[in-house]
């Protein structure tokens, strides 16, 4: 956030031996998961009589993912806990006690604001098909170039579809729960600098994903309930922004009876015409934080060393052991065979695209 206080984050899929080694140093503000915050709670690595704030973002969600035992465990740990939050985007009917919240004040976002974001239009696709998967492929065609979410309610349809635009030659990112925490991360690193424009993902994308230019929401496989259905179109239209939610419908599905409005149709084209790929293509670049590399230092290398000009340079992203660029597409190998002997804070670095 840019505060100048000390922030850690703890998640599965980091290796704990750093996390530990970044919490001998007590941050002002620790945010992780709940199984990784109870990891470090009970191997001593957290010092829980100093915390006076605890706060759990998505906490219905979270409820619904399994995580009350640990969520349980650690409040049980707090003792001198001060102020309790919980956050939701959508409405509880009960608070579980294991919170220790008994009378809570409650701040309601959801009376002032509509279902429907202002800038969000509806549209369906219908196909005469039960396999609807060449109508979701003539759509990605006709929307070209543009920030696309695809919402499927399976993995298996994640990877059927992400099959299909390989064989096509679109490149696309996927992002579901059976991935490694590494993968998705880097296809979300990818799909906000641009590198993707289409991502095929589960119901895991439909919370936490802030990337303001998406600007199609798609639902390949129908939302079960009127929540997921809310979350997945909130990742467009976002902040006064314009988005489209597309629904596709195949032979004997209807649209589900929560959706009031009524969707505009969208005429597919006859003849699809494969969207070129995008201007970005992503560098890898194996150091971080941890090896004390910053931004000025990757961008000072590809300006000057990979005599790049600032806007064949796009968005940078530098984590604790990696970073990743984002470089035209037409000069990215002229770049690596430019920086290929070059060094990083007098460091021998391994970089090339991100696979």
């Amino acid at each position: 956030m840019g505060t100048g206080f000390k922030v850690n984050c703890c998640y599965g899929g980091h290796s704990t031996r750093t996390e530990k080694h970044n919490l001998e140093q007590a941050p002002a503000l620790l945010i992780g998961t709940p199984g990784r915050i109870a990891f470090h709670i009970r191997n001593k690595n957290v010092d829980t009589s100093t915390i006076t704030s605890l706060v759990l973002d998505e906490f219905d969600k979270a409820l619904e993912f399994g995580f009350q035992e640990d969520m349980s465990y650690i409040i049980y740990q707090l003792k001198k806990i001060k102020k309790r939050m919980l956050t939701s985007a959508t409405k509880m009917k009960e608070i579980p006690s294991f919170t220790g919240i008994n009378d809570p004040i409650e701040l309601n976002y959801l009376s002032k604001t509509p279902t429907k974001a202002e800038g969000l239009k509806l549209k369906i696709v219908t196909t005469e098909e039960k396999d609807k998967i060449e109508a979701l492929f003539a759509l990605i065609c006709k929307l070209g170039n543009t920030a696309t979410l695809v919402f499927c309610n399976h993995r298996d349809a994640v990877d059927r579809f992400s099959e299909l635009l390989k064989e096509k030659g679109l490149i696309h990112g996927t992002f579901h729960g059976k991935m490694e925490q590494e993968d998705r991360e880097r296809a979300l690193i990818k799909f906000r600098n641009g590198t993707y424009r289409i991502l095929i993902t589960t119901d895991l994308a439909s919370r936490g994903l802030d990337i303001p230019e998406i600007e199609n929401i798609i639902h390949y496989q129908l939302p079960h309930t009127e929540d997921v259905f809310i979350h997945r179109n909130g990742r467009t239209a976002r902040m006064n922004a314009k988005g489209t939610a597309y629904l596709i419908l195949g032979a004997g599905e209807h649209i589900p009876p929560f959706i009031k409005e009524t969707p505009i149709p969208e005429v597919l084209p006859k003849e699809n015409k494969i969207p070129e790929n995008t201007p970005w293509c992503t560098l890898y670049i194996a150091a971080g934080k941890k090896d004390k590399i910053n931004k000025m230092d990757i961008v000072g290398m590809l300006l000057q060393k990979g005599e790049l000009k600032k806007d064949e340079l796009g968005l940078i992203e530098v984590l604790d052991f990696s970073s990743y660029a984002a470089v035209n597409r037409k000069k990215i190998d002229s770049v690596l065979s430019l920086i290929k002997n070059e060094k990083i804070k007098n460091k021998k670095v391994k970089m090339e695209i991100s696979k």
